[in-house]
């Protein structure tokens, strides 16, 4: 049972919806290590290949941290291991995760849609890092995430301004994967989720391996030349022989994620 968050199951895909719509889906502590729960089980369950996360309601995907209970806590700010909402300190994530944004994504929610590997926006979507304007900063990866998925001017021109950019300049600035109606929102992320899950897992995670730790190599050569633990997975499984076996057989394969 989640206090924080609602829970729904569809195949091989599982979706989270941030349930606190009366603060813009604002994370407090509990809300954060709420999700950082769902998210290890969704990593450790076999069963599910892919997530989708969205907010409750139109207004909001998330406003980030719930900076009233912050400072009702009178504490620093705590996350979890694996960051705000679980995700956006998830060095090790293996599977994929798309955001729904529907709304105000500011602060930590706009750094949580950062962490994802596909952000579809509703055309009602505010992306933001306002931090600077209350003296703070986007540490939960929000500086470092955006001046690397966008050229480095536009990245400063947001980081060092706060100013926020509606879901067509985020898709033209090459953060958001995809721009729908409002009413279309969701459909669109299981769409994206069930094209992922029609995948073979395994190469699935790979994939992510490969293109994730990939960057971190100065050329393309050094890697290539990389050694990826889930590559020798995929490499090794009977999904690897079913692919081709079920291309020549003119069949629909039958994936195991083993």
């Amino acid at each position: 049972m989640t206090e924080f968050c609602r829970l729904e199951t569809e195949g091989r895909v599982l979706t989270v919806t941030i349930d606190r719509p009366e603060v813009l889906n604002a994370l407090h502590r509990e809300a954060s290590y709420e999700l950082a729960g769902v998210f290890d089980e969704f990593e450790s369950n076999s069963d599910l290949w892919v997530a989708i996360i969205t907010g409750a309601g139109p207004r909001a995907f998330c406003a980030g941290l719930d900076l009233k209970a912050q400072a009702a806590s009178g504490r620093l700010p705590d996350v979890p291991p694996t960051g705000f909402a679980g995700l956006t300190q998830r060095y090790g994530g293996t599977k994929p995760i798309v955001a729904a944004v529907n709304g105000i994504a500011a602060g930590g929610g706009f750094e949580l849609a950062l962490a994802c590997d596909v952000v579809v926006a509703s055309e009602t979507a505010r992306f933001s890092l306002p931090e600077p304007r209350i003296g703070l900063a986007a540490l939960a990866g929000g500086i470092h995430r955006l001046s690397r998925e966008i050229p480095l001017k536009h990245a400063m021109g947001m980081l060092l301004t706060g100013r926020g950019v509606m879901a067509e300049e985020g898709y033209t600035l090459g953060f958001v994967t995809e721009v729908v109606r409002p009413e279309e929102l969701m459909d669109a992320a299981r769409r994206w989720a069930g094209d992922i899950a029609a995948c073979a897992p395994l190469s699935i995670l790979a994939t992510k391996e490969c293109a994730i730790e990939g960057i971190r190599h100065g050329t393309v050569k050094q890697a290539m030349e990389a050694r990826y633990p889930a590559v020798e997975r995929m490499a090794a499984s009977e999904d690897f022989r079913e692919g081709p076996r079920a291309f020549v057989e003119k069949r629909k394969p039958e994936w195991k994620g083993r």
